[in-house]
């Protein structure tokens, strides 16, 4: 699947509009993908509060179906978000 990581960055800061996400000379794809992990990986709450890779999915696939993206859009960081909790769960 060809995605364009530009877009769904747009659409990424469209819910999460409070993140610092700017890394110049980074590519969209790059800043996506570490933003995703550490969303999955609750790496912005204290250590002591934070919570399972599968409870950060569920809210962050939550928001996501609760915001006003196209479908399309939401479909495609679904999966984005789902590959990357794949990745995180083999490493």
């Amino acid at each position: 699947m060809n995605r364009n990581y530009s877009e769904l960055l747009a659409a990424y800061r469209s819910i999460w509009n409070h993140r610092a996400l700017d890394q110049a000379g980074e590519a969209s794809q790059t800043i996506l993908t570490e933003s995703i992990n550490r969303e999955l990986l609750d790496e912005n709450s204290h250590p002591r509060i934070r919570k399972s890779k599968e409870v950060k999915y569920y809210f962050a696939i939550k928001r996501i179906l609760e915001s006003s993206l196209s479908m399309e859009r939401q479909h495609e960081l679904i999966k984005l978000y789902t590959d990357q909790l794949e990745h995180l769960r083999n490493t």
